[in-house]
């Protein structure tokens, strides 16, 4: 029974530290369909006698619970879990109470041992026993009345002992505790149950305009369903576009950007909205609303769904401007306020005021865009900046869309201060841009990861890596070569279950720079149309298929939060495992930092994370490569040449001993 007033004085049981909680349960906490949901906490109570508690569970909006044991680790600690199986929203919470019965049967066994008198001690239990029939089904009613039978019953003093602490007799008393003084925990706590391509997806980038087969011309939503086969080829199933909608002519920008465009520069897909539409209309020059629906089907063939890009964001030709001049912001001088970033100035984009008077038929037109793109087929959109953007708007219209579309995915595009990627990831994004694109040194690396693994934080956040995006060709990639693409590949698609690439500028190892110091690309896609040939030599498509491969048949390399790093002798040289629950999959990575000079040292694997002992032989087996090796012991060598190939994903095959005269590695 819940605390009420007449009873909150006599609750003597204490709830607390429970985990998972974020931020005193203001935030779900995030799973996926098919897990166990894992809780702890502290429960305890005055004096000396013995607590039990469970772990209740609801779907949201049900009004009934359901209910777990949990059980003592030790120490006041407990912990109970159960199983997710449908999409949505969970709550759960925790309830405890003194347990009278087990603590009289503790204490009824310890008197037997001590040889003490039992007799008034048996007839407490009779009383318990009868005392639970009174809630219990007919045949445990009968079955514990029987027992309350015995317990009185003074003549036969070893079968009434026996009885006492019988181990049938607890497990029916047991199903019905006197729980009217039990506590429950102040708050009742959330998960929020995505499916599985939120914790494990691969993502490709690519500009449908760049799409077409000949150089020189527009590409269509048709010239991409082309593309299809070569992408999945490459083993991604996410496919990501910029946005689509129409571009503005007001202020477009040129080539690499310039201020002033000529005749014929496309402009840039994230100045949206001309004459001919919005956020909810498609450029002309890439085809149809059909034709964009025919590609989403085209694409669910080949295993892969179409991700949109929604830049909340309007040029001055946006028909928003005309019709909601309330929703921008106005200058003194009467006209509206465009983007900047002083000494940047961004004339063709116009900001959205969220502080605007106008705010609730601001956040309706906003969300009814999210709501337009799902009825044409959309799951997963990535959101632009969403950091310059309203909290308070985030946590309503991802609540609202969830509400509705459960297994909708939004992944948040914001590279600003970890406080406010934590906040948006906690507003319900399913996964989060991250560090890693910077991250290069050992060091930073493991710092790096092991703050968002071994912390909290990945409770709610989920990390999606990208080595470049249009906007970033960090300085690695600039300088680094083909070898730095294929090392930061590999960590990308080992170190995170989700993670995407920019191509083709990827593959293909496209690493020209703006200018010195610049991490923008010379040329950039971003304003004007590209042609590149796919089946150029130079290309990384074959490594890049076989990494993806690998990481769709090791199911360790489809979850984050079994990171681990081990110790190696040599700076330059990463090594870090992941394994599956059960051990039965396990992936060692070792990468090569230096994309310029061949890297050797010993590796120092800590076997006990991996379920080995320190005599025991076990095969590396070299997934990229098919080469094995006989490991022994945590101390390891290894050699890696960044021209060849910067990384060993190994998989950890154990030996088995078989009555045959031969043993094999599993």
């Amino acid at each position: 029974m819940r605390e009420t007033p007449n009873t909150s004085g006599k609750q003597r049981v204490v709830i607390e530290g429970v985990w998972p909680e974020i931020d005193c349960g203001r935030f779900p906490v995030k799973r996926i369909v098919g897990d166990s949901m894992v809780v702890e906490a502290n429960v305890f109570a005055d004096g000396h006698e013995q607590i039990a508690c469970r772990l209740l569970y609801r779907r949201a909006g049900s009004a009934a619970w359901l209910e777990t044991p949990m059980v003592p680790l030790g120490n006041d600690r407990w912990r109970g879990e159960f199983e997710i199986t449908e999409l949505g929203e969970y709550q759960y919470t925790i309830e405890g109470w003194i347990d009278r019965f087990l603590t009289w049967r503790g204490d009824l066994i310890k008197r037997i041992s001590a040889g003490q008198d039992i007799s008034v001690d048996v007839l407490v239990g009779a009383e318990l026993a009868e005392k639970a029939a009174e809630k219990a089904t007919a045949q445990d009613k009968r079955r514990l009345l029987q027992f309350g039978r015995t317990l009185r019953d003074a003549r036969d003093v070893e079968a009434r002992n026996a009885a006492a602490i019988a181990d049938d007799l607890a497990e029916i008393a047991l199903r019905y505790p006197d729980r009217r003084l039990a506590a429950r925990y102040d708050r009742e706590l959330r998960v929020t149950v995505e499916r599985e391509k939120a914790r494990f997806s691969a993502w490709y980038e690519v500009f449908p305009r760049s799409c077409a087969p000949e150089a020189g011309r527009h590409g269509t939503f048709r010239d991409c369903e082309d593309w299809l086969p070569y992408i999945s080829s490459m083993g991604f199933d996410v496919l990501y576009f910029p946005p689509i909608h129409p571009i503005g002519v007001t202020f477009r920008k040129g080539k690499n950007n310039v201020p002033a465009a000529e005749p014929g520069d496309v402009g840039s897909p994230w100045a949206i909205g001309s004459a001919e539409g919005g956020h909810k209309s498609i450029h002309a020059q890439l085809g149809t609303l059909d034709d964009f629906k025919h590609l989403i089907r085209k694409a669910g063939e080949f295993g892969i769904e179409i991700a949109l890009d929604i830049a909340f964001q309007c040029t001055p030709d946006h028909p928003y401007v005309r019709e909601h001049p309330e929703w921008f912001r106005k200058r003194p001088d009467g006209t509206i306020q465009y983007a900047e970033n002083p000494p940047k100035k961004y004339q063709d984009i116009y900001p959205i005021e969220f502080e605007t008077d106008d705010w609730q038929a601001l956040w309706q037109e906003l969300k009814s865009v999210f709501v337009y793109w799902i009825e044409q087929g959309v799951k997963i959109f990535r959101v632009d900046n969403p950091h310059t953007k309203a909290f308070a708007f985030w946590e309503w219209v991802i609540r609202e869309i969830k509400q509705q579309h459960p297994d909708v995915i939004f992944l948040a595009e914001a590279f600003t201060r970890p406080k406010i990627m934590n906040r948006l990831a906690k507003l319900g994004y399913s996964q989060s841009y991250t560090y890693f694109t910077w991250r290069t040194s050992k060091h930073e690396l493991t710092e790096y990861f092991e703050s968002l693994e071994k912390t909290g934080i990945r409770e709610f956040f989920r990390p999606n890596l990208w080595p470049n995006t249009p906007d970033i060709l960090p300085e690695h990639l600039q300088i680094g070569g083909r070898p730095a693409f294929m090392c930061r590949l590999a960590l990308a698609a080992t170190l995170g279950a989700n993670y995407g690439v920019y191509g083709p500028a990827y593959e293909l190892c496209e690493n020209e720079p703006w200018a010195r110091g610049s991490e923008e690309y010379l040329n950039s896609e971003k304003y004007e149309i590209k042609h590149r040939d796919l089946n150029s030599a130079w290309s990384l498509k074959d490594f890049i298929a076989r990494v993806n491969q690998i990481r769709r048949g090791n199911p360790a390399l489809q979850a984050d939060s079994n990171l681990q790093f081990h110790e190696t002798d040599n700076p330059l040289l990463l090594c870090y495992s992941k394994a599956s629950s059960d051990l039965s999959n396990i992936i060692v990575t070792v990468v090569n930092l230096d994309s310029f000079h061949t890297q050797a040292g010993w590796v120092m694997l800590d076997l006990n994370s991996l379920g080995l002992s320190e005599d025991q032989t076990f095969q590396a087996h070299d997934l990229i490569t098919d080469s094995r090796h006989v490991w022994q012991g945590p101390r390891n060598y290894v050699e890696l040449n960044p021209q060849s190939c910067p990384a060993h994903i190994l998989r950890v095959r154990k030996r088995v001993h078989t009555e045959q005269d031969f043993d094999y590695y599993l």
